[in-house]
């Protein structure tokens, strides 16, 4: 598996290449696997696909205070991220891994794989609701996947050095919730990990035996999904 660090300069940007990234492996005969770190510039709000923007965001808040809202083409429940938290994307082929076309199994690779990385840093997860990792019964990544024909696209948040309190400002309360959760509020369910973000990124690597670095993303596609998507308040808005 190939890695990639590559945060680019803003949020949309960062969002399309994730999408890029599947599509481009879906639409080539032969693609690497590989896994993507990034750590945001700034604070922002990511809906899944499906999220009901004025359901589960504090939209008035966030205008107010300038935090920028995003969608994504993956599917779950709204996050907060920014500088702090560790993004990863993992690309895995379908191809060679036929049996993560079964979703309970792609999310048991990943997650396993994930909290594989926590444990080599001596913290200690557990796996709750459909994908979470949870200390101490408080969620410290929220993960998501994208399924094409070829490949999959899983990925997450892993939050570190960020002040949760922000998720209560800019979240309501979700549609959606896992039953670990048991109704608390954002800021009774969610922690943040023991680590820095530059020894998960280590970590994670070590763990999915991403050995070999590259620098080719695909460019042109993640500028068209940027302008095309993911600045459009369109896509943003849609009624789901």
């Amino acid at each position: 598996m190939k890695r990639l660090d590559l945060t680019l300069h803003s949020p949309a940007e960062n969002l399309a290449l994730d999408e890029a990234l599947v599509e481009t492996a879906d639409a080539t005969k032969r693609h690497d696997e590989l896994l993507r770190l990034w750590e945001p510039n700034e604070t922002f709000v990511v809906i899944g696909r499906s999220s009901p923007l004025e359901k589960e965001v504090n939209v008035a808040w966030c205008t107010k205070q300038k935090i920028k809202m995003f969608r994504r083409a993956s599917g779950g429940a709204s996050i907060v991220t920014g500088p702090g938290c560790l993004m990863y994307a993992v690309l895995l082929d379908l191809k060679k891994r036929p049996h993560l076309r079964m979703l309970d199994q792609a999310h048991a690779k990943v997650m396993e794989t994930m909290k594989s990385a926590l444990s080599s840093l001596g913290i200690e997860t557990q796996i709750e609701g459909t994908c979470d990792l949870t200390i101490g019964g408080r969620k410290v990544s929220g993960n998501s996947l994208r399924v094409k024909r070829n490949f999959l696209i899983y990925h997450g948040t892993m939050i570190c050095d960020f002040d949760t309190r922000t998720i209560t400002q800019c979240l309501g309360t979700p549609v959606r919730q896992p039953d670990y959760r048991a109704n608390r509020s954002h800021d009774q369910f969610v922690a943040s990990i023991p680590a820095k973000t530059d020894q998960l990124r280590v970590a994670i690597a070590n763990a999915w035996e991403a050995e070999q670095t590259t620098t080719e993303w695909p460019e042109e596609l993640t500028q068209k999904l940027t302008a095309e998507k993911y600045r459009c308040e369109q896509w943003l808005r849609r009624v789901v």
